[in-house]
């Protein structure tokens, strides 16, 4: 549920985009209304978290780098917003925990599963803590893809495409690596296809 901090955070970023970006927004009703949903994102620069959930209705959890919660401002800022902290490598208990209780609860939780920022802008490999959360909860699994270079009054372009499909993997029990590279493969033709339509 958003807190009046949250919306006005998601405010003042659209706010930030629209004057400094061409935004554009595709597929945003592939987003369930309700129900847990795993938000699964490429990530090309710093300002992706904000951009990815800031034009959507419902709140969007991210889990944040350990370290952001030791700064004077961020730590009491960060859990206002909903995010929650998890260190390097998706491999923190204590964050799986968390993020499966927030699924499970029904919540959003927007999460980059290559679990650190592209140097290239090419899609890197994914952690497979994704796929512990998309296999361990009943979550629907929503690939996004960011495409554009940041540079400003430049085109942004946000797509989320339709839920990957987990329900065989579940039921065949695969493992959290065969479960991310399903998700990044949804992540990889998003951007292909899109990218192709510049």
């Amino acid at each position: 549920m958003k807190n009046s901090l949250y919306s006005l955070g998601q405010f003042l970023c659209r706010v930030f985009f629209r004057i400094f970006y061409r935004v554009k927004i595709i597929g945003r009703d592939n987003i369930p209304g309700d129900g847990g949903v795993l938000l699964c994102s490429n990530h090309i620069h710093i300002l992706d978290p904000p951009l990815v959930g800031c034009f959507l209705k419902r709140k969007t959890r991210y889990m944040a780098k350990a370290e952001l919660f030791s700064q004077p401002v961020l730590k009491s800022l960060l859990p206002k917003l909903g995010a929650f902290p998890i260190r390097r490598g998706m491999s923190d208990r204590q964050a799986l925990r968390t993020g499966l209780k927030l699924l499970k609860e029904g919540e959003m939780i927007g999460v980059f599963p290559e679990g650190t920022r592209s140097k290239t802008g090419e899609l890197g490999k994914g952690l497979a803590g994704v796929g512990f959360f998309a296999l361990r909860s009943d979550a629907n699994v929503v690939p996004c893809a960011v495409i554009g270079s940041y540079k400003l009054f430049s085109k942004l372009l946000i797509v989320y495409g339709p839920p990957v499909d987990m329900e065989t993997l579940r039921e065949n029990r695969a493992s959290a690596e065969e479960a991310t590279e399903e998700i990044m493969e949804g992540i990889r033709k998003l951007l292909k296809e899109y990218e192709l339509r510049g």
